[in-house]
C-alpha cells in the first residue's frame, strides 16, 4: 500500500459523521479501500479550536495543521424557521472554510450538504442535478441556501483558480453519537430516547402519526467510508448523493418496530394518528455513487439500528440526551 503525506482535517470532527469517520479510520484493516493510508494524518477538530465563522480563527486552525485535504461537516443546525441565523452563520463558516482552504493550498476539500437543498416542488427521485431548479422549502430556506452556495462557491474556485472543490450530500443519517435530545433531534435517535424513557418509566410509548411515511436512512459508519471513497477517488466538483438506494427506503413505523424489539420493549405502544406525518417519502437516487464506485455493500437497516441502540445504552450518562436524559 502506498504510503502518505496526508494531513486530512476534519471540521465537525466530534459529531455524528466525523466520529464515524474516526472509526473506520481507525478500525478498517490496512489494504481497505477505507483504510488510513500509512503516514497518513487524520485530525478531528472540534468547535473549541476556533470558532469557523470567524476568519482569523478559521486561518489559525490551517495554519496549526497545515492540511492537504479538508472534509468539512461542521455546520450550525437544528430549528426550523429559524432562517436567517442560519444562513448567516453557514454562510460566514462555509465561506470561511472554503477561502482559508484556497489561501493555504489545500489540495481537496469535501464539503457536507443535506438533502434540504433540494426544491420544494421536485419531480423524484432527486438527482444531482436537481439542486438548483426551484425554491427550497420555506421552513429551513436559510440553511438551504447556505448550503446551495457551497456548490456554487465550488464551481466558482475551480472556474477561476482550478481548486479541487467539492460537495456529498447525505440522506437521513443515524448511529452512535448522534444527538438524541427530544427537543431537536432527527427521528431515530428521537424514537430510541423516547421508548428507553417509556420503558424506564413504565409509561407507554406513542410516535408522533400513522408510521406510514418512508425514509432512505444511512448508517453514519456507511457513510464515512462513502466520505473516505470520495477523499481518495473523486475528484469530480459536481456533487454526489450519498445515500441507500430507493429500494432500501424504511417506513417510521417498521422503525418504531425495530427499537422495540432492539430495546424489549414490552409496554403499552401506539401510533398518534392527530399528528401530521409529514410527507410521505422524498426518495433520492444512488445511481451516481453506485455506478462511480462499482458497488458498495450498505449495513443491513435492523443491523445498524441494533448497534446504534447498544451504543446508546452503552453511553447514556455521556450521549447528547438533553434535559429529558439529565432528568433521567
Amino acid at each position: 500500500m502506498a504510503s502518505s503525506n496526508n494531513v486530512v482535517l476534519v471540521t465537525g470532527g466530534t459529531g455524528l459523521v466525523g466520529q464515524a469517520i474516526r472509526h473506520v479510520i481507525e478500525t478498517e484493516p490496512e489494504g481497505s479501500r477505507f483504510a488510513r493510508l500509512p503516514g497518513e494524518k487524520w485530525i478531528f477538530a472540534s468547535s473549541s479550536e476556533g470558532d469557523l465563522r470567524d476568519p482569523a480563527q478559521t486561518r489559525a486552525l490551517y495554519e496549526k495543521y497545515k492540511p492537504t485535504h479538508v472534509i468539512h461537516l461542521a455546520a450550525l443546525v437544528g430549528g426550523l424557521f429559524k432562517n436567517m441565523k442560519y444562513k448567516a452563520n453557514n454562510l460566514l463558516i462555509n465561506d470561511n472554510v472554503l477561502q482559508s482552504a484556497h489561501e493555504s493550498g489545500t489540495q481537496k476539500v469535501i464539503s457536507c450538504l443535506s438533502t434540504c437543498v433540494f426544491p420544494d416542488k421536485v419531480e423524484y427521485p432527486l438527482d444531482e442535478n436537481k439542486i438548483h431548479t426551484g425554491p427550497p422549502h420555506e421552513s429551513n430556506f436559510g440553511y438551504a441556501h447556505a448550503k446551495r452556495m457551497v456548490d456554487v462557491q465550488n464551481h466558482a474556485y475551480k472556474e477561476q483558480f482550478g481548486c479541487n472543490f467539492t460537495s456529498a450530500i447525505p440522506t437521513n443519517v443515524f448511529g452512535p453519537h448522534d444527538n438524541f435530545d427530544l427537543e431537536d433531534s432527527h427521528v431515530i435517535p428521537g424514537l430510541i430516547h423516547k421508548c428507553y424513557l417509556a420503558k424506564k418509566n413504565n409509561t407507554p410509548f406513542i410516535v408522533s402519526g400513522t408510521g406510514k411515511p418512508l425514509r432512505q436512512f444511512i448508517f453514519s459508519y456507511d457513510l464515512a467510508k462513502l466520505f473516505i471513497w470520495q477523499l481518495r477517488e473523486y475528484d469530480d466538483v459536481e456533487p454526489v448523493i450519498l445515500s441507500v438506494g430507493e429500494d432500501e427506503e424504511v417506513s417510521i413505523k417498521a422503525v418504531a418496530d425495530a427499537i422495540v424489539k432492539a430495546l424489549d420493549f414490552k409496554g403499552d405502544y401506539t401510533f398518534d394518528t392527530t399528528r401530521a406525518d409529514g410527507q410521505f417519502r422524498k426518495p433520492a437516487s444512488n445511481k451516481k455513487l453506485l455506478t462511480l464506485m462499482g458497488g458498495f455493500q450498505f449495513t443491513p437497516f435492523t443491523e445498524a439500528l441494533d448497534l446504534t441502540v447498544k451504543w446508546f445504552l452503552d453511553n447514556y450518562n455521556t450521549a447528547r440526551t438533553g434535559a429529558a436524559g439529565k432528568k433521567a
